[in-house]
């Protein structure tokens, strides 16, 4: 599990003075990428070696508001990995409140577009990330 804080900017509110619900899926790649950095697996590196990491399905739970100026700690960590797809799950809390429960499933393709199975094309990738799962 790694944590990742961000403090909301104003353009990121709506006329009501609160985030827009489209920003907490940028806050979940922000947050995803630093946990992949944080593992040893930046996205600059993966895709030099031929591997991209598209999402597959997006889940998203708002749980309380957030307006301009706080700052969300958000965790992130392995909910599951099948060998070919994974999912991170993510904790957004304001002030210990949670604010929002998410989660992003990915698979790996290479350079052609096929589907990479983790444990057998990506080994170091799949043992790092099943050591880094979100607890609760």
């Amino acid at each position: 599990m790694e944590t990742y804080k961000r403090k909301i900017q104003y353009y990121e509110t709506d006329r009501m003075g609160i985030t827009h619900h489209s920003n907490y899926i940028r806050f979940m790649e922000e947050a995803r990428t630093n946990f992949l950095d944080k593992i040893g697996f930046n996205y600059n590196h993966m895709e030099q070696n031929g591997f991209s990491s598209p999402v597959v399905s997006i889940n998203c739970n708002y749980k309380l508001s957030t307006t301009f100026d706080d700052t969300l700690e958000i965790k992130s960590g392995l909910i599951s990995c099948t060998g070919v797809k994974f999912t991170i799950g993510y904790i957004m809390e304001k002030n210990n409140n949670v604010v929002f429960t998410g989660e992003s499933t990915h698979c790996f393709v290479d350079k052609n577009g096929k589907i990479v199975r983790l444990k057998k094309d990506l080994p170091d990738f799949y043992n790092a990330i099943l050591n880094h799962k979100l607890s609760v």
